[in-house]
């Protein structure tokens, strides 16, 4: 069998039973042009698989990355008899994975700071205006939502009568719904009226979210738009070991505050953890404990709060 012809049918076959597998697709595309696509699946050794796994820069996460695609479509390429054996080396032969940087959290200054500068940074705009990007800023840390699923929201989506969004083709396939409430569903109201007045391509099926002639907003525009803000903003970011401030940074943001308020009112945080979970669109708790160790008021608060239970005399065993 050759390569090409392999991956593609393993390709079509994992989309086929409803996985995305975008991100998968492009490693073993990028494999391909690697090795070469008309080499046949029993002729790449191992020594082809490190030199791709390996790559022209110091390790990071991508290897395993591109070692997880790899194993996937080596064990469907064993069970269609296109080889016998995986070149994958052994997964305890693998370079320990990098541990991640910690994403960028604002604090709410510096949240304030952005929607403060929003006007003076879009007011020579072509197409993403200062009201669409402050809707977008709103959606990100007002609602925690992911960028793309602010991005596909439409008309139609936004039901603010009934004050709730409904968030479709999530990252895991799901389907949720968010309420706004206060002023996060007054601003949204105002975009709303502002909106209306652009073209509506699609009608109800057009994005909520629109540049001046109506056309969705696109991740590189806001990702440009962004980029100006924070340097008009004056927000840095990045030599502390955190992650570069980028447009998923907000969502970060909206999680570690909802967790810092609640624990300022002294509630169990713990226990918050599965209704932020399913508002952020989570598919369990692992993705959203991680949230607890963003920033050091939350561990600081807990200390606090351990050491004032033990002076009342709290058995702590």
């Amino acid at each position: 069998m050759i390569l090409r012809d392999a991956v593609d049918n393993y390709i079509d076959r994992r989309q086929a039973h409803g996985a995305k597998f975008d991100a998968g697709a492009y490693l073993l595309h990028r494999f391909l042009k690697h090795i070469g696509g008309s080499a046949r699946c029993d002729a790449v050794s191992q020594a082809d698989v490190l030199d791709f796994l390996a790559g022209k820069g110091p390790l990071t996460r991508y290897r395993a990355s591109k070692y997880g695609a790899l194993a996937g479509f080596y064990r469907y390429a064993i069970s269609r008899g296109y080889v016998i054996r995986s070149p994958l080396p052994a997964r305890d032969d693998e370079p320990a994975r990098p541990r991640s940087s910690p994403p960028y959290v604002y604090s709410r200054n510096e949240l304030q700071r952005l929607f403060d500068a929003i006007d003076v940074s879009r007011q020579r705009s072509i197409q993403l205006d200062a009201d669409t990007l402050r809707a977008l800023l709103l959606l990100l840390y007002g609602a925690g939502l992911r960028f793309a699923e602010a991005q596909r929201l439409t008309l139609g989506d936004v039901d603010l009568p009934d004050a709730l969004l409904t968030i479709r083709n999530t990252k895991f396939y799901k389907t949720r719904l968010v309420p706004v409430r206060g002023q996060l569903a007054d601003a949204l109201n105002t975009y709303a009226a502002k909106r209306a007045e652009r073209p509506l391509p699609k009608g109800t099926a057009s994005t909520f979210l629109a540049n001046r002639d109506g056309t969705p907003v696109v991740q590189r525009t806001a990702g440009h738009a962004f980029t100006k803000l924070l340097r008009d903003a004056r927000i840095g970011g990045g030599n502390d070991g955190r992650r570069t401030p980028c447009p998923h940074s907000p969502r970060h943001a909206a999680a570690v505050h909802r967790l810092e308020s609640r624990y300022r009112q002294g509630a169990d945080v713990q226990r918050l953890l599965p209704t932020l979970s399913i508002w952020l669109g989570h598919t369990d708790l692992n993705g959203t404990r991680i949230y607890l160790s963003m920033t050091p008021e939350l561990p600081h608060r807990a200390s606090i709060r351990f050491d004032a239970y033990v002076n009342r005399g709290g058995n702590h065993e």
